[in-house]
């Protein structure tokens, strides 16, 4: 069995992913496979520089992400650009890891599930929701002001949306136990 994990930014995608890996399932983080896998890539490095030019690098040649960010997220056209250089690498790293080990469960968390019509690789999809206003709070709480949590936010489809196509709603409003009893539930309700 192979679950999607997706939801809104700050939702507590990873947070649920943990848990449920905890749960005994395999986990693949996508936006951890960009951090470590595809960002480090010298040929993913070497297209960066040639298209952003040097300022989207650190001194000793690693992508700063945070600069990254800041100009994918105000451009459509390079966020897509980007999307169409990573995408293809991390959907071959999923198939590397979900034909290693074919008898699962697996846990991917996919924050553009719905975007990317990615729902055929999965067979229950779960959404991690919160309150727009417990949303806004956590993306503050890592750094990023309300302007540009609600730049990243316009970026993906809807919440409303992603729980309406999703097979399964966590709701994160409460406390981490709130969301481990959830997700332990949801656990032994799919292996029976």
């Amino acid at each position: 069995m192979i679950l999607g994990i997706t939801g809104g930014l700050g939702c507590g995608k990873s947070t649920a992913a943990a848990f449920f890996e905890g749960c005994g399932f395999r986990r693949l983080d996508s936006d951890q496979l960009v951090r470590d896998q595809v960002l480090t890539d010298p040929a993913v490095v070497a297209a960066l520089r040639e298209h952003f030019g040097p300022g989207v690098l650190e001194p000793d040649g690693s992508v700063n992400r945070r600069i990254l960010a800041d100009r994918v997220f105000i451009d459509d056209l390079e966020r897509i650009w980007l999307e169409e250089l990573t995408h293809p690498i991390v959907f071959a790293l999923w198939r590397q890891a979900l034909g290693a080990d074919r008898a699962g469960p697996w846990v991917v968390e996919v924050p553009l599930l719905f975007e990317k019509s990615l729902e055929k690789w999965f067979d229950f999809i779960v959404c991690v929701a919160c309150s727009p206003g417990q949303q806004l709070a956590r993306l503050e709480s890592r750094g990023l002001n309300s302007t540009f949590a609600g730049q990243r936010i316009s970026k993906q489809l809807p919440l409303a949306r992603k729980i309406e196509l999703s097979d399964f709603v966590l709701w994160n409003d409460g406390s981490a136990e709130f969301l481990r009893a959830q997700v332990a539930q949801l656990a032994d309700s799919l292996a029976r």
